[in-house]
């Protein structure tokens, strides 16, 4: 806990004032609830034994006072609290996503979209209570104490010390169940995520469930999830509310005591009635915040186990290190020299040798796996070749800034990206919105003539993946997104794929025009598609193994040969 709070405090020196009001209001909760308690003595020894006539109509307003100290200090407490509360898990949910943007492609293979999802909202909200209400309570609850420890104190240093002897009692259970709850924290967050990562699973593949009718499969694997949930979660209200009997327990033999030590000593006279009853009533108020922050140290540990999952996630860094040079010339050439790449212990390209100039278009072919979608990627560097350099201009591509380099490129995958919003902000996605080049781009990737059909053409608004579209349709518009912006280097990875027979020769088509002044990248299986390549790479096994024409591959190539027959 100590390490949650070191981590947010610097955080509270940007609402110094607020956090100013708050704490006003945490004292006068905590003068209001020690103030009550201090009143009964007056009341009892001034009112009912000594019949003070005057301190019956006084006593009465100060006990007004007190509560309407108490119910104004909570209110402006939990006010100024929540709302620096609220802010700080803001900046911390923005910064959560905005450095999990910045890591590698790598990182994004590695984790499910449902576990960061379950960090950024799940875990941060169990952060949220513990920087707003939490530490709030525990800094009013503490004041209370130190109050109401004066007011007991005061009245009655001897019995002080019988009442207070429970606090060190308590300290031993009540960190062992700490741990507890730490550790079951950990385990119910794991839980939520493992939830998280399900739900998103079904939502993105409802389509296949539905084919197959396995909704029933997929509901008996969520049902175990969420039982498991619930199980964790049972067994840390049962170790939470532990607290409260202990403190029970350990407060009801030091009232017993008290009561013991107190009645004998009014008996003897050495203590007035209204002494002793305003002792005990302090008493027995001073347990409550004392089982509340028991509680609430219980509860902070939820906090912390949530605050180490975000963390590991805040320490990790990019190993795509960012360039200086801005890459605002023509691309001429680009090279590819030597070129290895390792996922980890796997190898994907070895060996690799390869020049592409500015006019040209290359087609990559090969069987699944062969190490093509690797070789692109490498180009807009979602990731660094193991071995080797890549060269844009004669510059490695490692010196270049990555958004100006990646300004440079477009790349169109196999996988079909359309977000919930307009065709033409789908199209213009990134990029200073011109409606012009928006009409354009969709006439190159021939999608004009079905857009244009659409009660709102190009402001008609897309579903979520773009299922009011027909695959061809969303593979058009991602097309002309990589047009828009009138790339250097296009990289078409299986992009003509789910268009039909009439739409994908269009595409190619488009594709030979715009090659005269871009260098393009195709990945295709086709044999219409790769025809027009100015050059062909034959990938096997992470190895270029035929490099050349379509004539000079038929005549040299008897892989190139064995994929264009197959």
């Amino acid at each position: 806990m100590k390490e949650l709070l070191l981590q947010y405090l610097p955080y509270y020196k940007n609402y110094i004032r607020k956090f100013v009001y708050a704490i006003i209001g945490m004292i006068l909760v905590a003068i209001g609830t020690s103030g009550t308690a201090y009143v009964i003595k007056p009341v009892l020894d001034e009112i009912f034994i000594n019949k003070d006539l005057q301190m019956l109509y006084m006593l009465p307003w100060l006990v007004v006072a007190l509560y309407f100290a108490k119910g104004f200090g909570k209110y402006i407490q939990v006010y100024y609290i929540s709302y620096i509360g609220q802010d700080i898990i803001r900046i911390v949910r923005d910064k959560l996503l905005s450095h999990i943007m910045s890591l590698d492609i790598a990182f994004f293979n590695s984790k499910h979209g449902g576990v960061l999802i379950s960090r950024i909202t799940n875990d941060i909200n169990r952060i949220q209570s513990a920087v707003s209400t939490q530490i709030a309570e525990l800094i009013r609850e503490s004041l209370t104490i130190l109050a109401l420890i004066g007011v007991v104190i005061y009245q009655s240093p001897t019995l002080a010390f019988y009442g207070l002897v429970v606090l060190p009692i308590a300290i031993y259970p009540l960190s062992v169940l700490a741990k507890k709850m730490k550790k079951l924290s950990f385990k119910s967050q794991e839980k939520i995520a493992d939830i998280t990562t399900h739900l998103s699973e079904i939502f993105n593949n409802i389509e296949i469930i539905k084919a197959n009718s396995t909704q029933n499969i997929e509901t008996v694997k969520f049902a175990e999830h969420n039982k498991n949930y619930f199980n964790i979660n049972m067994k840390s209200v049962r170790t939470n509310e532990l607290t409260s009997p202990l403190m029970e327990t350990l407060g009801a033999l030091a009232v017993a005591v008290v009561i013991i030590v107190g009645g004998r000593e009014v008996i003897e006279g050495n203590l007035s009635v209204g002494a002793f009853f305003s002792f005990m009533t302090a008493l027995f108020m001073l347990y409550t915040p004392i089982k509340r922050i028991a509680s609430l140290y219980n509860s902070m540990q939820d906090a912390t186990a949530a605050n180490h999952r975000i963390n590991e996630i805040l320490t990790l860094t990019h190993s795509i290190k960012n360039g200086t040079k801005i890459l605002s010339e023509n691309i001429n050439e680009i090279k590819f020299e030597n070129i290895e790449l390792h996922y980890g212990n796997k190898q994907a390209l070895k060996n690799i040798n390869l020049t592409a100039k500015r006019g040209q278009k290359i087609a990559l072919i090969g069987d699944s796996g062969g190490g093509k979608s690797s070789l692109v990627n490498l180009i807009i560097r979602f990731y660094d070749p193991s071995n080797g350099k890549i060269s844009i201009n004669d510059i490695d591509i490692r010196d270049f800034d990555l958004e100006s380099l990646r300004n440079n490129i477009s790349i169109v995958t196999q996988r079909i990206y359309i977000f919930n919003d307009t065709i033409a902000n789908n199209v213009a996605y990134g990029n200073i919105y011109d409606e012009n080049k928006v009409k354009e781009a969709l006439k190159l990737a021939h999608a004009d003539i079905f857009v244009s059909k659409m009660e709102n053409g190009i402001h008609t608004m897309l579903d979520e993946f773009g299922t009011n579209l027909s695959g061809g349709q969303r593979q058009r518009i991602a097309i002309a997104r990589a047009l828009y912006k009138n790339p250097q280097i296009i990289i078409f990875d299986e992009a003509t794929s789910a268009l039909d027979n009439e739409s994908e020769s269009i595409i190619t088509d488009v594709v030979n025009e715009i090659s005269e002044n871009k260098i393009v990248f195709v990945i295709a299986h086709r044999l219409s598609t790769i025809k027009t390549a100015d050059f062909i790479g034959v990938f096997k096994d992470g190895e270029i193994v035929g490099f050349g024409t379509d004539d000079e591959l038929k005549a040299t190539s008897k892989e190139y040969l064995k994929l264009i027959n197959h």
